[in-house]
């Protein structure tokens, strides 16, 4: 099921897989997959946990190679594109937080996807690292062990590393999980910002009600795209059961949705 195309207000494609299957060993994840996000859109892939989405952002980012179909960004070979063009915040709980790093050798950990090879920081680069963490909140914690600090500070340390080169394409695997709502809605918020500034992101999220808040395009994803469009418009009965299962309580008041698991399956309007 398609909902509807991408925005006519985006042309480029920033990401375009073309009949895509992934597998690990014997096991198909999903199979004969077709997706385009434009250059210059803010999507989200929500979907049940062991879906494929995390797979999917690994065949995007090159991590993991596809058993079959091509894998293009910005009408590149995902194997092509230059160093530093993809930026990419992984899950928090892959993290090893006994690891010796401050903040801001971690935030200056992303200057080396593009082949430097020299470990000191220059002038230039630590007043770029400085006024990234400022923007992001976290200057006054720089020389902080990683795991002394919040959260939602690591959060975005691990979006300013992600950010530090500059990238064309933000990848983001489950940004808001593992931190309180309010540090939710203030890294999607960012996010937003970085977003009107040119930059194109991709996020992986269980938070339905955070992507129908802040996310212009949602896609529905399990095994296989169910349906793309904006949270509104895709956000009802039929396309959540065949997403999740059913179990989903949809209700929409004044223009605003808000969505929670519950039994049996019903819409409130």
């Amino acid at each position: 099921m398609q909902a509807i195309s991408l925005s006519d207000s985006f042309s480029t494609p920033a990401v375009r897989l073309s009949s895509v299957t992934a597998r690990y060993e014997q096991n198909e994840v999903f199979g004969n997959l077709s997706l385009e996000i434009a250059a210059g859109q803010f999507a989200g892939i929500v979907g049940p946990t062991a879906s494929g989405k995390s797979t999917l952002l690994k065949i995007i980012l090159g991590i993991h190679s596809a058993s079959a179909g091509q894998v293009e960004l910005y009408n590149h070979p995902v194997n092509k594109v230059r160093p530093g063009t993809i930026g990419y915040v992984p899950q928090l709980g892959s993290v090893d937080w006994n690891f010796p790093v401050t903040v801001e050798e971690v935030i200056s950990m992303g200057l080396y996807t593009n082949g430097r090879i020299w470990p000191w920081l220059s002038k230039q680069e630590r007043a770029c690292i400085q006024d990234l963490a400022c923007r992001l909140g976290v200057n006054d914690c720089l020389q902080h062990h990683i795991s002394d600090i919040s959260g939602g500070q690591r959060q975005r340390a691990f979006l300013a590393r992600a950010l530090i080169n500059n990238p064309k394409l933000l990848i983001l695997d489950e940004p808001t999980s593992g931190v309180d709502i309010k540090t939710q809605h203030e890294v999607l918020h960012l996010l937003g910002d970085f977003n009107k500034e040119g930059i194109t992101i991709l996020l992986t999220t269980h938070d339905l009600n955070a992507v129908a808040s802040h996310l212009p395009w949602v896609i529905c994803f399990n095994r296989g795209i169910i349906a793309q469009g904006r949270p509104h418009t895709i956000f009802t009965n039929e396309i959540l059961t065949k997403t999740y299962g059913g179990d989903i309580v949809i209700v929409k008041y004044e223009g605003h949705l808000l969505i929670a698991n519950s039994t049996p399956l019903k819409f409130i309007d």
